[in-house]
C-alpha cells in the first residue's frame, strides 16, 4: 500500500492568479513523491490557462517558465523533477518572465 505524503505549495505571480491560491497542500502518492507528480496534481487541479501559463507546449516541461524551489533550493541543483519531496517540504513555483 503507497502512503500518501502532502507538501505545501506556494504559488507566486501568474501562478497565484491563475490559481486563485498563494498556498496550498498537494498530497501526492510515495513511490517515490517527486516534484514531477507534484506538478502534474497542480495542473490537474487548476484551469487550463494555469497549465498554459506553467508548462511549456513545446517541451511539455515547466522549468522554462517557473523558478521550482524545494524547501529554498532549485531544482536544478537538486535532481531537477525527479527531486524526491518528504511530507511538510515546501515547493514555491516563481514565474519567470520572457521579455522581447
Amino acid at each position: 500500500m503507497n502512503m500518501v505524503i502532502s507538501v505545501k505549495v506556494r504559488l507566486i505571480g501568474v501562478f497565484r492568479v491563475l490559481s486563485g491560491k498563494s498556498r496550498l497542500p498537494v498530497e501526492v502518492e510515495e513511490e517515490p513523491a517527486i516534484v514531477g507528480k507534484v506538478i502534474q496534481k497542480l495542473v490537474e487541479a487548476f484551469s487550463p490557462g494555469f497549465r498554459e501559463a506553467l508548462i511549456d507546449p513545446e517541451l511539455k516541461d515547466p522549468r522554462p517558465n517557473a523558478l521550482i524551489l524545494v524547501n529554498g533550493k532549485e531544482i536544478s541543483v537538486l535532481q531537477g523533477l525527479e527531486t524526491e519531496v518528504n511530507k511538510g517540504d515546501e515547493i514555491v513555483l516563481v514565474p519567470v518572465s520572457h521579455g522581447g
